[in-house]
């Protein structure tokens, strides 16, 4: 289904049973972020058919505001499916493919048979309208009319620095005006003319700036709130550089996305969009942005940004705000990185042609954890693939690495974990390089850089290490440590569990409560080296807080804290990781930053207000 605009969105969203209206007052000060996390993270169930992520919220009444608020709209896998107007991800996939795939045509039967695919591709171009009156430009509001106030903008958790604009369509043009750039890049308010534009060193958005501050010039912006479902996600998508995302969201809508020239800046937006700000950026100017809960679920550090000014808001008559919370997975975005990781794996096996599927799990957050799955043929050809992933656009983020063969289902972590505990051999199959990392990254001693992990759990073939070597014994579960014994030699212990996964290595999780440096690093040689517990063959060290009986958080914690090279420590054929946090004393010279978590003040007024928000 192609929807014109967010309204039929909406629309849809009702009829499917997949949305709530809340018509009681709520605060947009933390008030309406505790909601929401409660409600994305709700569980799915299968013998119910009932899916995980909750319902798309519609604030009605939003205090200190009278636009509506839409959150949580593309948080469960039948959303995102309704949202690209599909019943599968996968259907938009196979569409790419099928262009992939493309044989050039030889007669002319073939010629006239490619003809419908040639037409239909090119009506995905954006189209720039005439009117003089779109449904973005109801409303005009120009010099002193100009308010960020009368937008019910979220302050999501308790130590960010203000509020933030978490899914705005930022949209602005490369120095000679050839190539047009849109992304999803947080904004914080500072007043209500201005804001800060948050895009990272590596993206488009920034490289763009760095054009304009050379020369000195002022680069003209425009920010879409509330677009069509495609545009929307269009602009999260990692597309290679001077690819025009309103041409993925016309391919996606199979309508081109019409857009409309703005009132105050040379640029083009879509023109059935929400509510739209327009500006500049004088690249001279830089202003203190942040703390804000990222989607890593951590705080990510303040620093210098961009500021953007506004020259005007316009919208329609009754506009929604479509806003986003990001914290501790599982969230919303989750959701749009599950189809990116689909919609863009044929584009990945035009490079890479082994590839046969791949998974990014929630925990990893995108980008510390990929599972590959790939067809080989010759020795080494899984390093050559983790190599090459960690050079292509944004896969070179990627922390974590892990390749397996043809046959496992890359989806089933179970599986997954099992065959690494049964298989890994540490002298041969792991393997640790260097690299950039996404500026999110806090695990590293340096900012931006650190190390990485490759995990080749592939069969081996002739010539390659570890050939016809034979497999780990399997761990005697008569011998494994009670949690009582390890506590009770170990009193920095606070809680610990030995994984039950029934494979030929055994598991020990351990919260430690470390207060000092060091003392992870310390607490692994000494339990490595106890003669009561030899049985343990991987010992994982994670801080005293964490409740090691969930062990999707755990997961989370661990890819979260992981620096490959400086936390594994190797005992003859038993190892030890220790993700706790770092200190300056053990060469960390990032500020470790803190957990989102909501204020106690909050959960309770949500708690008084649950049972009322929900009602007819």
């Amino acid at each position: 289904m192609n929807y014109p605009s967010l309204k039929e969105f909406i629309d849809r969203l009702e009829l499917e049973g997949e949305l709530l209206r809340i018509i009681q007052p709520v605060s947009p000060i933390l008030e309406i972020a505790e909601i929401t996390d409660r409600i994305s993270k709700q569980p799915g169930d299968r013998a119910s058919n009932k899916a995980g992520g909750g319902k798309a919220l519609l604030f009605e009444n939003v205090e200190g505001s009278s636009m509506p608020v839409l959150i949580n709209a593309f948080g469960s896998t039948k959303r995102m499916n309704l949202a690209l107007g599909v019943h599968d991800i996968e259907d938009i996939a196979k569409r790419i493919e099928s262009y992939i795939k493309i044989p050039p045509p030889t007669t002319l039967l073939e010629k006239a048979k490619l003809l419908p695919m040639l037409l239909q591709a090119a009506q995905f171009p954006p189209k720039l309208l005439r009117t003089t009156h779109p449904p973005c430009q109801e409303v005009i509001h120009l010099n002193d009319d100009i308010d960020l106030g009368t937008i019910p903008i979220l302050q999501c958790w308790p130590q960010d620095a203000g509020r933030f604009i978490t899914f705005p369509i930022v949209i602005n043009r490369s120095v000679d005006k050839k190539i047009r750039n849109v992304g999803l890049y947080r904004m914080q308010v500072y007043d209500k003319k201005t804001t800060a534009m948050h895009w990272h060193i590596h993206k488009d958005g920034a490289h763009f700036f760095h054009e304009y501050r050379k020369q000195n010039k002022v680069m003209e912006v425009a920010v879409a709130l509330g677009a069509d479902p495609a545009s929307c996600y269009s602009a999260s998508a990692p597309l290679p550089y001077g690819i025009d995302e309103f041409l993925l969201a016309g391919f996606i809508r199979k309508a081109s996305v019409p857009l409309v020239k703005c009132k105050t800046v040379d640029l083009e937006v879509p023109a059935n969009a929400e509510i739209i700000l327009e500006g500049y950026i004088d690249p001279s100017e830089m202003r203190l942005e942040g703390p804000f809960g990222d989607h890593t679920g951590y705080y990510s550090q303040d620093g210098d940004y961009p500021i953007f000014h506004l020259t005007a808001i316009t919208h329609r008559k009754n506009p929604v705000y479509l806003t986003t919370i990001v914290g501790k997975p599982p969230q919303e975005d989750f959701y749009l990185g599950r189809a990116t990781e689909r919609i863009f794996l044929p584009l990945l096996r035009t490079q890479l042609p082994e590839i046969v599927d791949m998974d990014m799990p929630v925990e990893g957050i995108f980008h510390n954890c990929v599972i590959v799955s790939l067809d080989k043929h010759y020795p080494m050809q899984s390093r050559r693939l983790m190599n090459a992933f960690w050079g292509l656009g944004q896969m070179s983020f990627v922390k974590t690495i892990i390749t397996v063969d043809t046959e496992v289902n890359v989806h089933d972590y179970e599986e997954v974990a099992k065959l690494l505990l049964n298989k890994v051999d540490f002298a041969t199959d792991l393997f640790f390089s260097e690299g950039v990392l996404d500026v999110l990254n806090h695990a590293s001693d340096q900012r931006l850089h650190g190390s990485k992990l490759g995990i080749d759990l592939s069969t081996k073939i002739e010539g390659e290490p570890g050939y016809k070597k034979e497999a780990p014994v399997s761990a005697n579960s008569s011998e494994l440590p009670s949690a009582e014994k390890v506590m009770a030699i170990f009193k920095e212990v606070q809680n610990c569990k030995v994984l039950e996964l029934q494979a030929k290595r055994s598991v020990l999780l351990v919260a430690l409560n470390k207060t000092g440096p060091h003392q992870g690093k310390q607490f692994i040689q000494s339990f490595l080296d106890h003669p009561e517990f030899f049985a343990i063959n991987i010992i994982i060290v994670l801080e005293g807080h964490v409740e090691i009986e969930n062990i999707s958080t755990v997961m989370w914690k661990f890819f979260n804290n992981l620096d490959p090279k400086r936390d594994f420590y190797f005992h003859a054929e038993r190892l030890g990781i220790d993700v706790t946090q770092k200190f300056h004393e053990e060469g960390y010279q990032q500020n470790w930053p803190d957990e989102i978590e909501m204020t106690a003040e909050i959960k309770t007024q949500v708690d008084k207000k649950w049972n009322d928000l929900f009602k007819e």
